[in-house]
């Protein structure tokens, strides 16, 4: 009679990782030191939202700027100090600066935009710039 052993194919991919990390010791907790800014933008008639997830850094450490109708958002996401005695077994938080642009496709109004940071994500919204409408110049005659 023969017997079925179920296969797991999770033990496989643990001794493959066990494998890699006795080979290649120093790789096991690098990470990148630059990194992009995940980033969501909506539309509507008044302007831009543009919500960025930042998880623990301090707003002092942002900085953002608009100019000729690019966004860019830069900082850097600090790293803990490693605890004397204390090792990593996982470490995935990200640390490191960071940068993104965007460019919005019509005029915005720069000295109306609000940033808020609450609860790890940064918000921004900017209202897009008033139409340019066209002004009639009367003539003075003497």
């Amino acid at each position: 009679m023969t017997n079925l052993v179920r296969f797991n194919t999770m033990n496989l991919f643990d001794e493959v990782d066990r494998l890699f990390n006795r080979s290649f010791p120093a790789a096991r907790f690098e990470t990148p030191t630059t990194f992009g800014l995940a980033l969501d933008v909506a539309e509507n008639e008044a302007g831009y939202t543009v919500k960025a997830s930042v998880p623990g850094i301090n707003p002092d450490d942002v900085e953002i700027t608009l100019e000729d109708n690019v966004l860019t958002i830069k900082g850097e996401m600090k790293s803990e100090e490693v605890q004397e005695g204390e090792k990593y077994h996982v470490r995935e938080r990200r640390t490191g600066s960071f940068s993104r642009s965007i460019r919005f496709p019509v005029a915005v109004n720069t000295d109306a935009v609000v940033a808020n940071y609450e609860n790890g994500v940064l918000t921004l919204n900017v209202p897009k710039a008033e139409e340019v409408k066209p002004k009639r110049i009367t003539i003075n005659a003497n």
